[in-house]
């Protein structure tokens, strides 16, 4: 069942307005994608938190702007570092029956027999960029490391369980390994570089894979 959220209209106000749009506890928005034009919108934080929290970061919403309903992802959000509160959204109007790329979270679930026995978990891959129709796409990719030893590497042809989306990185590119303790050591004091161990990736904002108006 899609979770709905309340939005309304709003004009693209000047500085001073969104102020005071944010102190009655109201955050703008914009909304564009699918069957939508750019569209300035208001909403509820509380609200917008609530349902994130129910749908997760890439849940598809049922968006209701003044009575009228379009199914959207959240595309980005901006958040102010001091207050830590939410001070822009952006949303992607999709259809359902076509599929969009989105960033998804890397988990590793359980103990590694390795790191059991000493050595040190690393984890070059925090977050994938993946493709599937929007409601097909997981809150997180969960990989089991229990059987996991010192010495053995899990790379993205490794993934399983997820059929019916693509992850879009090569097969090869690798998403945790288990190091021998002086290994770690070298690693982090740059006396040594672990060959085919890549820069964590900076995820990739929600896009559609095709635009349409």
């Amino acid at each position: 069942m899609t979770t709905t959220l309340q939005a309304k209209k709003r004009t693209m106000d000047k500085h001073s307005s969104l102020t005071k749009l944010r102190n009655n506890g109201e955050i703008p928005g914009i909304v564009y994608g699918s069957k939508i034009e750019n569209t300035a919108i208001s909403l509820s934080e509380a609200n917008f938190l609530k349902t994130i929290r129910e749908v997760g970061r890439n849940g598809v919403i049922s968006l209701d702007i003044d009575g009228e309903n379009y199914n959207v992802v959240l595309n980005e959000y901006d958040a102010d570092p001091i207050k830590r509160g939410i001070i822009h959204v952006d949303f992607l109007a999709v259809d359902l029956s076509k599929a969009i790329s989105a960033p998804v979270k890397v988990s590793l679930v359980g103990e590694a027999a390795g790191v059991k026995d000493g050595g040190v978990m690393q984890q070059a891959l925090h977050e994938v960029t993946v493709t599937a129709k929007p409601n097909d796409i997981p809150s997180s990719i969960d990989i089991d490391v229990t059987e996991l030893q010192v010495g053995d590497t899990i790379t993205v042809g490794d993934v399983k369980g997820y059929d019916k989306i693509e992850i879009n990185h090569e097969k090869e590119e690798v998403i945790a390994s288990i190091l021998a303790p002086r290994q770690e050591e070298e690693i982090s004091t740059g006396e040594q570089q672990e060959e085919g161990m890549p820069d964590n990736v900076e995820g990739r904002e929600t896009e559609p894979e095709t635009a349409e108006e």
